[in-house]
């Protein structure tokens, strides 16, 4: 497992952020993460911009808003060279741990229907599936909604 450095995202992070956004996450797609959408979540007090450094680089990050009942884990990217490294792991357990602290013991997320590997990804971490909507991504492509309670887990259960 790689141990990555993670911090909250920095504003002149925001075009990076979108630029992977563009190419890992919203392949085939009109972009809305757009850099001025992220910096938008940057000042959202309700929302953590969260990103994985490796030697200063940026190897991933993740974007999760949180309201009174349930977060929404928005985006997780993983640069495809720094993939199967813990990296992604390493997110989630941050933003979770993050929302235990905060009082917030669901969290929510949707995922490409075609995307197997983000499927997996989740459901090894112990996220289930919950649901299907036809169409969710810009009537191009379906999505599998996901969701996990982390009051039937601890934080170590996935570590």
């Amino acid at each position: 497992m790689t141990e990555a450095h993670l911090s909250p995202a920095r504003r002149d992070d925001a075009p990076r952020l979108a630029a992977m956004s563009r190419r890992l996450i919203e392949s085939g797609l009109d972009p809305c993460w757009t850099a001025e959408r992220i910096e938008r979540q940057l000042k959202n007090h309700d929302s953590v911009v969260l990103v994985a450094r490796l030697g200063g680089h940026i190897v991933g990050f993740a974007i999760m808003q949180y309201g009174d009942d349930a977060a929404h884990l928005n985006l997780l990217a993983v640069e495809a060279g720094h993939r199967r490294h813990g990296i992604g792991r390493q997110l989630v357990q941050w933003l979770e741990d993050t929302a235990r602290v905060a009082g917030t013991f669901a969290i929510r997320l949707e995922v490409r229907a075609t995307n197997a590997g983000a499927r997996a990804f989740y459901a090894n971490l112990g996220y289930r599936e919950t649901g299907w909507v036809r169409g969710y991504y810009q009537g191009v492509e379906d999505a599998v909604r996901f969701s996990r309670d982390l009051s039937l887990a601890s934080s170590a259960e996935t570590r």
